[in-house]
């Protein structure tokens, strides 16, 4: 029997999940509301957040001048980024 579009675009997305689980790569999610931007770097086997960042961050918000939403996607990469980098830091035994 034929399977729905439903089904089909159901198990496709499953194969996506599990090649992506199989290859254990550490990951960048970014989701966007109509409010603000969030960004996180998730461990290779999707157990873990390592860091994090958006633009409800007081650090974030004082920052971001008229809401723009390149100004804020671009301080929530740069956040990101500096967190991420000392996560790594710190796991290869540099203490600060």
């Amino acid at each position: 029997m034929a399977l729905s579009k439903k089904e089909q675009r159901l198990r496709r997305a499953r194969q996506t999940r599990v090649r992506i689980a199989l290859q254990g790569a550490v990951r960048l999610t970014v989701t966007r509301s109509n409010l603000h931007i969030y960004a996180s770097v998730i461990s290779g086997d999707g157990t873990k957040v390592l860091a994090s960042a958006s633009t409800q961050e007081k650090e974030v918000r004082d920052q971001i001048k008229n809401g723009s939403n390149a100004e804020a996607a671009t301080l929530i990469g740069k956040r990101i980024a500096e967190k991420a980098l000392a996560e790594a830091a710190r796991e290869a035994g540099l203490v600060f």
